[in-house]
């Protein structure tokens, strides 16, 4: 199945054009509007160091669940 999306919405101009599989590596700094400090108070506080790291993070996937669940009762 073929997915697209606005990676200029998504992403630092510099991360634009990359894999999917170079952006999983790639800091999360590179996502539109995560700054340097962001990424380093999520570096100290859950050891998150990549966009992929981010994304698998239980928490955070735990978060996302609980949203999309509340979503979809409306």
């Amino acid at each position: 199945m073929a997915v697209t999306a606005e990676m200029s919405k998504l992403l630092d101009k510099e991360y634009e054009s990359k894999s999917l599989a170079d952006l999983v590596k790639a800091p999360v700094s590179a996502l539109s509007g995560v700054s340097e400090n962001d990424a380093k108070l999520l570096q100290e506080a859950f050891r998150i160091k990549t966009v992929g790291d981010l994304g698998r993070n239980k928490f955070f996937r735990a978060a996302t669940a609980l949203v999309d669940l509340a979503d979809s009762m409306k």
